[in-house]
């Protein structure tokens, strides 16, 4: 297992999550969806402890830089309207880099 980042922004509070997760080794070789997929399995398990549903609306994938991009939506378990994020996905923990790194 090897870690791996993330960090969401909810647009609609403007709040920011940092995320440090477990996955594969070979995580960043996944397809984009795949790599959102196992992003969200930690999310029910250790942060929201159920089962969360949440769509995305697109995702994409830099190999180069070796991040993800998503957008979507958490739906909650009320009759409250989805909440929008943006989320990005990393091997790298950007928020010990610095300016150019």
């Amino acid at each position: 297992m090897s870690t791996y980042y993330a960090r969401m922004l909810d647009s609609a509070t403007n709040g920011e999550g940092s995320y440090a997760f477990e996955g594969p080794a070979d995580l960043m070789q996944k397809t984009a969806d795949e790599i959102v997929a196992i992003f969200f399995e930690h999310v029910e398990k250790e942060v929201l402890k159920t089962n969360a549903d949440w769509e995305i609306n697109g995702v994409m994938k830099n190999r180069e830089r070796r991040i993800v991009t998503a957008i979507g939506s958490l739906i909650p378990e009320k009759n409250d309207p989805p909440l929008p994020f943006l989320l990005l996905i990393s091997d790298q923990d950007g928020a010990h880099q610095g300016a150019g790194s």
